[in-house]
């Protein structure tokens, strides 16, 4: 039986868990939009989407569970690989084209602001939590994207496009060869959306003339960055809250020698 003084072998085995969390000094909210840029948001998305009559219709037929791989792979030089190719599930759409270019869901929509393909983000005001979507404030604040957030609009969307909710919609950028089938509606709905305030990105007014041709998203030195940022009213830093201190059960402590 060990005695009080000493720790068991049984405890000394045992690892405690210690993890570490901090909370984030800046707060992310969506700038506030005017219910007349709220009526007129909606009412141009549902008169555009019932004018395309794109929508997503049941497909009933088998589903192929597994795919046969090639058993005899090229080999050689001339052989490379190539990377996996993205694409989206465009099956039981009524118009691929313009399926294209529109991106739905809060998934869908950052991996394209991931890689720079949008115009503008609408995002439901209706979506619990509300961290699920605070992620593309930054996205969209860093890669100069028009986005908002829209109250019932997975209401007003999800019924035209055949879904049963919209909690993000995303409009791509237009390539040549495509026709752009959303153009007019990305260019009436962005003058009304609101800028967005991310607290360590330097608003449009703060930067100087240099910075102005450096593409979206690119790094830059501490040097280029006005002084005057730190004194913004927008930056309010929160309190660090430290919920419970655990020392490290893995430090190997000396026993104090005691003085003669």
């Amino acid at each position: 039986m060990a005695t009080p003084g000493k720790v068991s072998k049984k405890e000394r085995k045992k690892q405690i868990p210690a993890k570490t969390s901090l909370n984030s000094p800046y707060r992310l909210q969506w700038s506030p939009l005017q219910s007349d840029d709220v009526h007129f948001i909606l009412d141009t998305l549902k008169s555009k989407l019932s004018a395309t009559g794109l929508e997503k219709k049941e497909v009933k037929g088998f589903r192929q569970w597994g795919k046969k791989r090639n058993k005899n792979p090229p080999t050689g030089h001339d052989s490379v690989a190539e990377p996996p190719q993205i694409t989206l599930d465009t099956q039981g759409w009524t118009d691929v084209a313009a399926r294209r270019q529109l991106a739905i869901g809060i998934n869908e929509v950052t991996k394209a602001l991931e890689k720079n393909q949008l115009r503008l983000v609408l995002v439901c005001k209706s979506v619990k939590p509300p961290h699920m979507t605070s992620h593309l404030i930054a996205l969209c604040r860093t890669r100069g994207v028009a986005a908002c957030q829209v109250p019932r609009l997975s209401e007003s969307v999800a019924g035209l496009l055949g879904l049963k909710c919209v909690l993000a919609l995303g409009f791509r950028q237009g390539d040549r060869n495509e026709d752009p089938t959303f153009s007019d509606t990305v260019e009436a709905i962005v003058p009304r959306v609101p800028a967005l305030q991310v607290a360590w990105i330097p608003s449009p007014t703060s930067e100087t003339g240099e910075g102005e041709g450096k593409a979206a998203g690119q790094k830059r030195k501490i040097e280029d960055i006005s002084p005057d940022i730190t004194e913004c009213p927008s930056c309010v830093l929160q309190p660090l809250k430290v919920k419970r201190i655990i020392p490290n059960p893995y430090k190997i402590r000396k026993p104090k020698t005691k003085k003669k």
